[in-house]
This record gives C-alpha cells, sequence and structure tokens, in this order.
C-alpha cells in the first residue's frame, strides 16, 4: 500500500485518521481528501509541532494502516498498536 491508495480510498481511511489526531474536524478531514500534505499541514497547525514531527507522525501513521493495526492515541505523540 502507498499513499495513493490512502488517498483513493480516503474514506475508509478518515476515520482512522481522526481517531490519530482527534483535533481534526470532520469538515478539515473532507478539506484534506486524503492529500498527506495538506494533512501534514494541518497537524502542524493543530498541535503547533513541526513540519519534521508532523511527517513523522504521518509516517507511523501509514506504516500502522500497512500493517493494518490501530492507531488510538488521542495525544497524537506515538501512534500505538491494538485499540482496546
Amino acid at each position: 500500500m502507498n499513499w495513493d491508495q490512502i488517498e483513493g480510498n480516503w474514506k475508509q481511511f478518515k476515520g482512522n485518521a481522526k481517531q490519530q489526531w482527534g483535533k481534526l474536524t470532520d469538515n478539515q478531514l473532507d478539506i484534506i481528501a486524503g492529500k498527506r500534505d495538506q494533512l501534514a499541514g494541518t497537524i502542524q497547525e493543530l498541535y503547533g509541532v513541526t513540519k519534521y514531527d508532523a511527517e513523522q507522525q504521518l509516517n507511523e501513521w501509514e506504516a500502522l494502516q500497512k500493517s493494518g493495526s490501530c492507531c488510538c492515541n488521542k495525544d497524537a505523540s506515538t501512534p500505538t498498536k491494538g485499540c482496546s
């Protein structure tokens, strides 16, 4: 799986993104529409992190999507595996 697949199936992935980054609104997720750069910028803005940190969070989240694991860390620091 690559980011193009996430973007192409955004409706399936946006719930996971909202679970990972709880400050994202449904409207923001609809506007982002799976665009990685836009998601990274919104994470930067909402959480006050650097571009590097936002990209790291996205890389970790993307890896979890590929592995089929769930991320449920509500503070968006480091994704965690296995939702309870």
